[in-house]
């Protein structure tokens, strides 16, 4: 059996070559590699700001976001991140649910509150089951969540999936997508 005749049959495409006769069209469907395809990025400069108590994951996330270009702040506790996100508004956010004093739900609920900060999209992030659990049940207002640990790929899906035509981070939720503002972080 030939090598052309063994990748067939390992891909189920056919049986072996005989001199003379056609070559059978393709049966199975072979998966595109992930890194084929071209991911679509935030434009350059896109500002995001990562509130966590893990160095490590605050580590990570800026290193991914600052080869794609980002603009990354830090803060380790939720109080730190409110402030910097009141001086100074990002892009987009990433938000650990599970931290010491103010927690995720609290900081989110603050900037919800807040008409400067209520647009800004949030991704939430945890590794504790209760929390995921509970972010799952509270219908809290935040745009994604990503599950620790989490890799490069799953990072930029989920900013993809908030992007606008001019590749910028856009909140998902439902109020905001139709233009009416969000009251005391609720929808009308």
């Amino acid at each position: 059996m030939s090598i052309v005749d063994r990748l067939r049959a390992l891909l189920g495409q056919g049986q072996p070559e005989v001199p003379g006769t056609p070559l059978p069209g393709p049966t199975a469907v072979i998966p595109i590699d992930r890194r084929a395809r071209q991911r679509v990025n935030a434009r350059r400069g896109t500002s995001a700001l990562i509130i966590d108590d893990s160095k490590t994951i605050v580590v990570a996330l800026r290193r991914m976001l600052e080869s794609a270009g980002y603009i990354v702040g830090e803060a380790y506790d939720g109080a730190t991140g409110l402030d910097m996100v009141r001086r100074r508004r990002p892009d987009l956010i990433f938000l650990d649910i599970v931290m010491p004093g103010m927690n995720g739900f609290a900081v989110l609920r603050a900037l919800r509150k807040d008409a400067a900060t209520q647009a800004v999209p949030v991704i939430m992030v945890s590794g504790n089951e209760h929390a995921t659990e509970q972010f799952f049940g509270s219908g809290i207002e935040a745009d994604d969540f990503m599950k620790k640990p989490f890799s490069r790929l799953e990072v930029f899906a989920r900013i993809e999936s908030l992007l606008d035509e001019h590749l910028v981070p856009q909140r998902r939720h439902p109020a905001l997508v139709e233009g009416q503002p969000v009251v005391a972080g609720r929808a009308p």
